[in-house]
């Protein structure tokens, strides 16, 4: 599981700074998660392919979430996309994006589907045989969504030496790995965990955008591997966390306290501050494994 930071900061992007954007690499899939400006740009820099992007979830229709995905869409277009491209988000960002390639008549040469969320409960959004998404509701100014990328559990792996020494037939192989015991032919029964090794456990991702502190969404994400949140504020300025519907450091590390997270990422820095290692000082005063993002920066799990 590798997560690249393609932007981390808040508001308005800067010269050495992007707003919000990341790619998560989970079993052999790619998902990007929302798309603020410069996010082709920061995309290109890093060498990840378009191609290979499928699914874009976008937590909030905010600038610095969604400005960038208008331009990504078109880009898609003029390289020649015929891939479908499915878009996760709140209810509007559909005319949102159409509105813009309509009055620009830049229609794409691909399929766009628009998947628009209004529930307030979190919710599955997409499933295939390898990975599970679902919706982690937030609390911001306007609706607002995280999102839980959940690996599925791998087939169990053969102990091919003990299967031979029993001499089962290999038509029984893939029953062995979903987990079957296997009855011999002079009645004996073997039980799988003899003929198997267990496969590595299932990791998970949270991605938690712009949110006042809210401990509802600790039971989605109850013992999840690696905790992406917000951190706009440190506790000198708290304050200003009601009024924007941020939070600080110290409250994303109660959470990932909390949630039993094996690791927390730090995110979406004001930038009144002179050092984003502050953040991270003040996280692991409550959170010891607390890492920060910045631009560019990629973690793998």
């Amino acid at each position: 599981m590798t997560v690249t930071i393609l932007g981390c900061y808040a508001a308005t992007p800067r010269t050495l700074t992007n707003p919000t954007s990341q790619v998560l690499e989970i079993k052999n899939r790619m998902f990007l998660i929302d798309c603020g400006e410069g996010t082709q740009v920061q995309l290109r820099k890093h060498k990840i392919k378009f191609s290979k992007i499928n699914q874009v979830f976008i937590s909030h229709l905010h600038g610095d979430h969604v400005y960038g995905l208008i331009g990504l869409v078109s880009t898609f277009a003029l390289l020649g996309r015929k891939t479908d491209l499915h878009i996760y988000g709140p209810k509007g960002i559909k005319e949102l994006i159409l509105m813009q390639l309509k009055l620009s008549n830049s229609w794409t040469s691909y399929n766009l589907y628009f998947h628009e969320l209004e529930s307030k409960e979190s919710e599955v959004i997409f499933e295939d045989d390898k990975v599970k998404v679902s919706t982690i509701p937030l609390k911001h100014r306007v609706y607002t969504n995280g999102y839980l990328f959940e690996e599925k559990p791998a087939e169990r792996k053969l102990n091919i030496g003990v299967v031979e020494d029993y001499k089962i037939d290999t038509c029984y192989y893939n029953n062995i790995k979903a987990g079957k015991d296997i009855t011999l032919d002079d009645g004996r029964v073997v039980p799988n965990a003899d003929l198997t090794f267990d496969p590595p456990a299932p990791k998970s991702y949270a991605f938690c955008s712009d949110t006042q502190y809210l401990e509802s969404i600790i039971p989605i994400i109850k013992d999840v591997n690696v905790l992406y949140h917000e951190s706009t504020f440190l506790e000198s300025e708290v304050q200003y966390c009601e009024v924007t519907m941020h939070s600080t450091a110290k409250q994303a590390a109660l959470i990932a306290q909390k949630a039993n997270a094996g690791t927390l990422i730090l995110g979406h820095y004001s930038t009144r501050y002179e050092s984003i290692e502050l953040f991270k000082d003040e996280a692991r005063t409550i959170f010891e494994n607390t890492e920060i993002a910045d631009d560019g920066k990629v973690f793998e799990f």
